[in-house]
């Protein structure tokens, strides 16, 4: 008889916890967030400041439809391969409801392949490529950051005004810095048909032999420079640059450069007049930003960078998407996400229905130094949705849902 009830009683706690399980989960949507963590921490560790504090807004404020949010974070060591093993993780064995992250542009395409395979939404807050929402988009993927088509033409517009006629590019040779090179020749040679492309070069990314490279690029004479480099990357070119003249008498024009992430390292060596697409975060005037601001730097005790706002602009859109669709369903989600607008410290923004894109804009200035530090200067936001491919560009290179 002490058998049979032990067993009647184990059954009965099973069937308990069971019924418990569900009951639990229910208080809380989970999202799955993958980044280069240990691969390019001068911009994702700001990014996690950046969704944790939103993160922390969201459930004070009583979560989306009165659960709370979990971020399940994975660090995908700059790696296509562990990325996608880190979102098969994520969904099989810590049931995410979404997944949300990722910087470099391969690993982006890697999980948003992942994400039409398995069919779970998927916000892609970094990324840059043009593919991940044009020639690769799929119905499962959105994309937080302005690409590098809309970046690139930007800057095109102020490459434009330069009387330079010969232009070289410096571009990682990764899906990235391709991507953002053919969008700027496009663009550039499009509104300045006088031009003409004179060198190129594409150092692997994180491994750039700068010397090599300015040489290189001075042999061809540019009168000026189109540079994609970013991060350790840029700071060496800049100097090999500096000191073998490569840069004098010579416009450049650099996406990401005017980012602290990658000013701030230059210091002294910051080098002044180049046209840059980057965050002033103490000279913006956008009324949404003066908030952030401030719960910014009252938690954390220093300044946002960019990933800040990217990581706090991410995981609101996500919140806004569950809070619309009122479902964890992925269908419901891609349904709810078309056409959404959502807050960010820049201002409202939406994700376009026809690609998937935000409309997230940019800042565009000049480099300076300012007691010993590089700086934003003569900056101007550009809104986003005024420098989106056509309609009829995305439905001719974007597969059909």
């Amino acid at each position: 008889m002490r058998t049979f009830s032990t067993v009647i009683s184990s059954v009965f706690l099973a069937v308990v916890f069971a019924a418990a399980g569900p009951a639990v989960a229910d208080d809380t949507i989970k999202i799955g967030e993958i980044n280069s963590y240990s691969a390019i921490p001068s911009f994702t560790e700001p990014y996690r400041k950046g969704w944790q504090l939103a993160l922390d807004e969201i459930n004070a404020a009583g979560g989306v439809d009165g659960k709370k949010l979990e971020v399940i974070s994975k660090d995908d060591g700059g790696k296509p391969a562990d990325a996608v093993t880190a979102a098969n993780e994520l969904v099989a064995s810590d049931g995410v409801q979404m997944l949300a992250g990722t910087f470099f542009s391969n690993i982006g395409l890697a999980v948003s392949d992942y994400a039409k395979q398995k069919k779970i939404f998927f916000l892609a807050a970094e990324p840059l490529t043009d593919a991940i929402t044009l020639s690769k988009g799929n119905r499962y993927t959105f994309r937080l950051r302005p690409g590098t088509y809309e970046q690139a033409a930007m800057l095109a517009d102020e490459a434009a005004k330069l009387p330079a006629k010969k232009w070289a590019t410096i571009a990682p040779n990764y899906e990235y810095g391709q991507s953002a090179v053919a969008a700027f020749k496009k663009l550039l040679s499009a509104k300045r048909p006088d031009i003409q492309w004179v060198g190129e070069q594409w150092p692997p990314q994180g491994k750039i032999d700068a010397g090599a490279v300015a040489e290189a690029i001075a042999k061809t004479e540019p009168d000026a420079i189109f540079n994609v480099t970013f991060g350790g990357d840029l700071v060496k070119l800049v100097r090999e640059g500096e000191t073998r003249g490569l840069f004098k008498d010579r416009a450049v024009v650099s996406v990401l450069a005017g980012e602290p992430e990658y000013l701030d390292p230059l210091k002294d060596e910051t080098p002044e007049g180049w046209i840059v697409t980057g965050y002033p975060w103490n000279a913006v005037s956008i009324p949404d930003h003066a908030a952030f601001l401030k719960a910014y730097q009252a938690k954390y005790n220093d300044y946002p960078r960019l990933g800040s706002v990217v990581g706090y602009a991410m995981l609101k859109s996500a919140a806004a998407i569950l809070a619309k669709a009122h479902s964890t369903d992925s269908e419901k989600l891609v349904d709810a996400a078309e056409g959404i607008s959502v807050e960010t410290p820049f201002g409202p923004i939406t994700f376009r229905a026809i690609d998937h894109q935000s409309t997230l804009g940019a800042f565009v200035g000049k480099t300076a130094l300012k007691d010993g530090k590089g700086v934003m200067v003569d900056v101007t936001y550009h809104d986003g949705a005024a420098y989106m491919p056509s309609d009829a560009d995305v439905r001719a290179q974007r597969p059909q849902n």
